[in-house]
């Protein structure tokens, strides 16, 4: 089974495509990176408006906030 992490970002934000490229930097094709919009979610947006991207593990409620390394995020599988 393919581990799976969330991103937490929106469309146009910088900071997002450097994690994103960060998250396959450090695990390769290995994991599958669900992207969700806060945009699509009043909930997520006041929730994470002020510190997207956040990486999220899909199993428990472990989640990085940017800037995070590759280290952090092999240790968050």
């Amino acid at each position: 089974m393919t581990k799976q992490l969330i991103l937490y970002g929106t469309d146009g934000c910088h900071l997002c495509e450097q994690a994103r490229e960060r998250v396959f930097e450090a695990l390769g094709n290995s994991i599958d990176l669900v992207e969700v919009d806060i945009l699509d979610d009043e909930q997520l947006e006041a929730r994470y408006a002020t510190s997207i991207p956040v990486l999220r593990s899909s199993i428990g409620e472990d989640e990085l906030s940017w800037p995070f390394d590759i280290e952090q995020i092999q240790q968050l599988l």
